[in-house]
C-alpha cells in the first residue's frame, strides 16, 4: 500500500511540474508577445553582439584607411619636398653658371675694346720691315740675344701657333697668345698685362724657345717633326 501511494505521489508532483512549466510558458510568450517585439530575448541579444562586432570591424577599418591616407599624404609631402629641394639646387647652379658667364663675357668685352697694350720699346732698323706684333716680336728677339736670322724661324712658328694674335685663344686646350702658353695663366710671370700685351705674351715665349729649345730656329725644327713645340 505504501509502494502504491509513493508512485502516485512521485506521479502528482512530476504532473504539477509539467503544469507549471506550461502555465510559465504561456505567462511568459504573453509577456514577449505584448513587448511588441518580433524575436525573442535570446536571439535579440545574439544579434546585438553581432551588430556590435561588425560596427567594431568597421570602426577599425575606417580608422586603418585613415592612417594609411596620414602616410600616404605624408610621403606625397616628402616627395615634394625633396624635388622643390633639387629643383631650387640646380636653379641656384644655373644662376650660379649664368652670373659667371656675363661676367666672362664683359671682361672679353672689355678686353676687346681696350685693344693691345701699345709697344713703347725700340724697334731696330732690321725689324722694319715687318708690322704689328711681329715687328715687336723681332725686336724682342734681338733684345734676347738671338740674331737676326733667327726671325724667320719665329715667324713661321708662331703663325702656325696664333697668326700672331695676342688675343688667340685654344677653347679645348686652354692654349692662350701669341706663343700659346698652356695655361695660358703661364705668362703672368712675365707681366700681370699678359691678357692684352703682346710683348709680354712674346718676351715670355721667347724665355721658353730659348730654355726649351736653344733658339727660335731649334723650337721650329721640333714643331716641324711633331706638330707641337
Amino acid at each position: 500500500m505504501n509502494r502504491l501511494w509513493s508512485r502516485v505521489s512521485v506521479r502528482a508532483v512530476s504532473v504539477g511540474l509539467l503544469v507549471a512549466g506550461l502555465i510559465g510558458g504561456i505567462y511568459l510568450g504573453r509577456d514577449w508577445q505584448q513587448s511588441g517585439t518580433s524575436e525573442p530575448p535570446i536571439a535579440s541579444a545574439v544579434q546585438a553582439d553581432l551588430d556590435m562586432q561588425l560596427l567594431k570591424q568597421h570602426q577599425s577599418q575606417n580608422a586603418a584607411a585613415r592612417a594609411w591616407q596620414r602616410e600616404a599624404e605624408g610621403n606625397a609631402a616628402a616627395k615634394a619636398a625633396a624635388a622643390a629641394k633639387a629643383a631650387a639646387a640646380r636653379a641656384g647652379k644655373l644662376e650660379t653658371k649664368v652670373i659667371a658667364d656675363k661676367k666672362a663675357a664683359a671682361e672679353r668685352k672689355k678686353e676687346a675694346e681696350s685693344g693691345p697694350v701699345p709697344y713703347d720699346g725700340p724697334i731696330p732698323a732690321s725689324c722694319d720691315e715687318y708690322s704689328g706684333s711681329r715687328k715687336i716680336g723681332c725686336a724682342l728677339m734681338l733684345d734676347k740675344g738671338f740674331p737676326i736670322a733667327e726671325f724667320p724661324c719665329l715667324d713661321q712658328l708662331w703663325k702656325h701657333e696664333s697668326g700672331w694674335n695676342y688675343r688667340a685663344e685654344n677653347k679645348n686646350s686652354g692654349a692662350y697668345g701669341i706663343p700659346q702658353a698652356l695655361p695660358g695663366k703661364k705668362m703672368a710671370s712675365a707681366g700681370a698685362d699678359w691678357k692684352t700685351n703682346p710683348a709680354t705674351q712674346i718676351k715670355w715665349g721667347l724665355g721658353y724657345v730659348k730654355g726649351r729649345y736653344d733658339s727660335p730656329c731649334g723650337a721650329w725644327g721640333y714643331f716641324q717633326n711633331n706638330g707641337h713645340y
